[in-house]
């Protein structure tokens, strides 16, 4: 008797050992993102993930599906809607159809530091929340890429340098600026801008620094100008729903883990913009800031974007500007 119970014992025991990895992994979700895995939005998604992981003793895990592979950036949005995937990662401006208030961090020569993108960013979530909450989603965290800057083939003195010159647009702002700084614009896209400076169809552009070192531009350009244009974020959220299905103790270690991942990521994004600034200079560009007249005539589009987007977007966009424009 004694043997048979040590042998059913015995058996009990082992279909527990064997069930309990599946019992860990209890809640698995899938976050859909279109941007790569080894840019530092990746890697910094990557480690959110670990430390769920790691908090939850493995009961919640999260799949990252990158490069596109579940749903591309544009559809991103809907795909954690309809809870095809139940987290995801897109850039904000992909939103402004839906939700104009998302396009705050996409204004022209209003955010000239991390500082004040924080700022922009402290006064644009709460709106933000409502909107996505509206939706069925909730924002867990958002992550600015490096600024954007100014790329010339000759130095520049004043504004008058743009006109007749031809400068790479490709969304309706950069024409805008294009069209303001008396430059002619042509839609060239970021895998073409090589051949098209080489090719002398292109003079100038704005991009990253860290765009540019990925593209080689100092083959083509010799100047940098960090005027800081704007700090397009991404932002990753969840699909509310799936969030309050999880067990509390795996809702509150995500949430922890995102706020980590939000602190950890602006620190990333600064890191990236600065040593690929070092990057072009040792590839013998030029980085400078502009000349004063220059800097002068951007912060004065900065404020014609900025009264067009508020009479656009409505009174809800006071909201931001009027605390970021009057309060430290």
């Amino acid at each position: 008797m004694t043997t048979l119970m040590t042998r059913r014992n015995f058996s009990l025991l082992t279909a527990a050992a064997i069930a309990s990895p599946m019992a860990r992994a209890r809640d698995s979700w899938r976050l859909a993102t279109g941007y790569r895995s080894d840019g530092f939005h990746g890697i910094n998604i990557a480690s959110m993930t670990r430390d769920v992981a790691l908090a939850t003793q493995g009961s919640f895990n999260i799949e990252v599906h990158a490069n596109s592979t579940l749903a591309k950036l544009g559809d991103v949005r809907a795909a954690v809607e309809s809870e095809k995937a139940q987290a995801g990662e897109t850039i904000l401006t992909s939103m402004v159809k839906e939700m104009p208030i998302a396009g705050a961090d996409s204004v022209p020569f209003i955010v000239s530091s991390y500082s004040d993108a924080k700022r922009m960013w402290r006064y644009q979530r709460p709106l933000l929340d409502r909107h996505f909450a509206a939706r069925g989603l909730q924002v867990l965290y958002a992550v600015p890429w490096p600024p954007q800057g100014l790329y010339t083939n000759k130095p520049l003195v004043t504004k008058q340098d743009f006109h007749g010159s031809r400068m790479r647009t490709y969304n309706s702002t950069t024409v805008r600026i294009a069209e303001l700084l008396g430059a002619q614009g042509v839609d060239v896209p970021m895998v073409q801008v090589g051949q098209a400076l080489a090719q002398g169809r292109i003079d100038s552009m704005i991009t990253s620094a860290v765009t540019g070192v990925e593209n080689k531009v100092w083959d083509h350009v010799k100047y940098y100008y960090e005027i800081n244009a704007w700090f397009p974020k991404n932002v990753v959220f969840a699909n509310a729903k799936a969030l309050q299905a999880l067990r509390p103790e795996e809702r509150d270690s995500l949430l922890r883990a995102a706020a980590a991942a939000e602190v950890r990521g602006w620190a990333a994004s600064e890191a990236a913009a600065a040593q690929s600034v070092d990057e072009l200079r040792r590839n013998g560009m030029k980085v400078e800031r502009v000349p004063l007249s220059v800097a002068t005539e951007l912060k004065r589009m900065g404020e014609r974007f900025s009264v067009e987007w508020i009479r656009e977007v409505g009174p809800e966009a006071n909201y931001i500007f009027v605390p970021y424009f009057t309060q430290s």
